[in-house]
C-alpha cells in the first residue's frame, strides 16, 4: 500500500488526476473503473482541465462505474449515469457509448447483475480503479457483511450510507434503499486501484480500514492485500495515522 499526503481537497484532486491522467497517457485505450460521490468531483474537475488544454485525450477511454441505485433510470438527477454526465463525461471527449453504468432502472437484479459482469469480462478486466471511501469502510456500495462479495450484485443499504447521501435527496425518505455494486472481487481484480479520501470524519475509518484487521465488516481493509494500490488523502484525514 502506498500513501500519498496532500495539504487539502484541492492537492488531494490534482495528486490523483495526476495518476488518473498518467494512464491515460500512457495506454489511450485503457479501462477507467470510476467512482461517483463527493469525493472525486474535485479529480474529474482536473481531468476536464487538463483536457481543455489538449494535455490529455479521452477518446480510446472505456470505462466501468462501481455502481447505481436501484429505482432510478439514466436521466434521473440523482443517477450515477447524471452524476458522470455532468461531471465528467459531457466534458472530454469519450466515446459515451464506452462508458459503462449499472442500470438502475432494470428491476431484474439476477439479469442486471450478470449483464454487468459479462461488460467487465469483454473489457478484459479493470486497468484504474478509482474509489472512494464510505463512513462505515463500504466500497462501491459493498456493505459491511458476513464475508467479502466476489461480483456484481444488489444490496440493501446500511443507514449509516443513507444518513450520508440523504444529502442529495429533497427528502430522507427519496434515498433508494438499493443499489447495484461491482463486487469485492471485481474490485480486487483491477490492476490498480486507487482510493481518494478527505476531511477529518474519515480519520477515524481510515486509520480503522488499512491500520486494523482485514474483515468484511470494514470492506475496505481487503485493499490492504492488494498488489498496487494507492491511498491519495488530505492532512485531516489521515490525522489519527
Amino acid at each position: 500500500m502506498k500513501i500519498i499526503s496532500a495539504r487539502d481537497y484541492n492537492h488531494m484532486s490534482r495528486q490523483t488526476a495526476n495518476i488518473i491522467s498518467a494512464q491515460v497517457i500512457l495506454k489511450p485505450d485503457c479501462v477507467l473503473g470510476l467512482a461517483t460521490g463527493s469525493s472525486p468531483i474535485g479529480t474529474y474537475r482536473q481531468l476536464i482541465d487538463w483536457y481543455r488544454k489538449e494535455d490529455i485525450d479521452f477518446s480510446q477511454v472505456r470505462t466501468v462505474n462501481l455502481d447505481e441505485y436501484v429505482g432510478l433510470d439514466a436521466d434521473n438527477d440523482q443517477s450515477y449515469h447524471y452524476f458522470m454526465r455532468h461531471n465528467l463525461f459531457d466534458h472530454i471527449n469519450i466515446d459515451q457509448s464506452n462508458t459503462n453504468v449499472p442500470c438502475g432502472a432494470n428491476l431484474n437484479a439476477e439479469e442486471e447483475c450478470a449483464r454487468y459482469d459479462a461488460v467487465i469480462r469483454s473489457m478484459g478486466g479493470i486497468d484504474l480503479q478509482l474509489l472512494g471511501l464510505g463512513p462505515n469502510g463500504h466500497i462501491g456500495f459493498n456493505e459491511p457483511d458476513d464475508c467479502f462479495s466476489k461480483h456484481t450484485h444488489q444490496v440493501a443499504l446500511a443507514d449509516a450510507t443513507i444518513q450520508a447521501n440523504k444529502r442529495f435527496f429533497a427528502h430522507e425518505e427519496d434515498v433508494p434503499r438499493f443499489a447495484y455494486t461491482m463486487g469485492i472481487g471485481d474490485i480486487m481484480s483491477a490492476r490498480r486501484v486507487v482510493m481518494v479520501v478527505s476531511g477529518s470524519g474519515k480519520a477515524g475509518i481510515v486509520k480503522e480500514a488499512f491500520f486494523g484487521p482485514i474483515t468484511p465488516r470494514v470492506p475496505a481493509s481487503i485493499l490492504q492485500l492488494h498488489p498496487d494500490f494507492t491511498l491519495v488523502a488530505d492532512e485531516a484525514a489521515l490525522s489519527q495515522i
